[in-house]
């Protein structure tokens, strides 16, 4: 088989295109859940704690030489700065954690869904039980009268 003949047949695989379309719908959900983190989220945490903005949480290890721009972590990173983004670092912890328990809802959801579904269904038609012999006799007798008159 050549090469372009099996790549085709790996690719139309039902498999890879189930994953090619989670991993589209993956990248479009990442940004639900970031903008639900920055946007819902940290403002509430922030407001309970007193920071509003956890980017803004960090500790700078080392300054460049004469800098004297705005200390926020953006700032001092582009500056060149060693900084210690705990902050950021949070912020990356809470989307997977909701990222996380979101998806663990979805297959959770699915998974009692289709068990419903399962259950519903009606058993699949097993094989006729054998006929007892004295029925099977009886049934030759009539058989036979039948045919007899």
């Amino acid at each position: 088989m050549s090469f372009l003949k099996e790549f085709q047949a790996f690719i139309s695989k039902g498999n890879v295109m189930d994953l090619a379309v989670g991993v589209i719908i993956g990248g479009a959900f990442n940004q639900i859940v970031s903008s639900l983190v920055k946007d819902i989220i940290n403002p509430v945490v922030g407001f309970i704690i007193g920071k509003p903005d956890f980017h803004n949480l960090f500790w700078v290890m080392k300054l460049p030489d004469g800098y004297t721009g705005p200390q926020t972590y953006e700032a001092l990173t582009k500056a060149g700065a060693t900084v210690f983004g705990y902050g950021a670092f949070l912020t990356a912890v809470i989307q997977f954690l909701l990222l996380s328990l979101v998806i663990f809802f979805i297959i959770k959801s699915m998974n009692t869904m289709r068990e419903r579904l399962e259950r519903k269904q009606p058993p699949a038609p097993s094989a006729p039980a054998p006929v007892p012999e004295d029925i099977q006799l009886l049934r030759e007798i009539r058989d036979l009268m039948k045919k007899n008159g």
